[in-house]
């Protein structure tokens, strides 16, 4: 991915009192890189896309309160309903030692004992674990591999591998049907969504 390409992080649920402020459902519910952000990429869902400036933004739980410039009540507010709040990839702060940004692992080839098996298609939490989406290279499924060090023994995010322990005990699951992806004009890069 491109340091200049932009990254969706999270979706506009609701407005938030008469003024203008947006409530927004974050993709990762314990990320703070908006909180920091002066401007952002609204992205609404027929896929018209502005970069806005922002005023304030601030945690509310699990989610996070943000008022944009030029959105000043209820109605304008409401308007960006289920529209994207992005920020380019290079506004992420660094991963610390031994993490990484799911973004970042996404097209990676997955390898087992030295050997691809596959593709890592997306990272998909559930309420108790995290596993990256592996579309297998023979066609016959995927693998929702956990992200524990009893099945990820090394993440290599500058050469794209992710390479597995084991595949044991994991069944394979039947092909998702990939979302269709919107692509983002500004982006020199490849386009892309994913959770940071």
């Amino acid at each position: 991915m491109h340091p200049d390409d932009w990254v969706p992080l999270a979706e506009v649920a609701r407005p938030h009192g008469v003024k203008g402020e947006l409530r927004l459902r974050l993709f990762n519910a314990t990320s703070d890189v908006l909180l920091g952000q002066e401007e952002v990429l609204v992205r609404m869902p027929e896929g018209e896309e502005h970069e806005v400036s922002v005023e304030r933004a601030r945690r509310a739980d699990d989610a996070i309160l943000m008022k944009l410039f030029s959105v000043d009540d209820r109605n304008r507010a409401e308007d960006l309903r289920g529209a994207h709040i992005c920020v380019r990839r290079r506004d992420f702060p660094e991963a610390e030692p031994g993490e990484f940004y799911a973004i970042d692992v996404v097209g990676s080839e997955a390898r087992l004992a030295g050997e691809r098996v596959g593709v890592v298609a997306e990272l998909i939490t559930y309420p108790s674990i995290e596993v990256l989406l592996i579309h297998a290279d023979d066609g016959k499924g995927d693998w929702e591999v956990p992200l524990t060090e009893m099945f990820i023994g090394r993440v290599d995010v500058p050469n794209k591998v992710v390479e597995l322990v084991t595949l044991d005990d994991i069944e394979r699951t039947p092909r998702r049907k990939e979302k269709p992806k919107k692509e983002d004009p500004k982006a020199s890069g490849e386009g892309g969504e994913g959770p940071a």
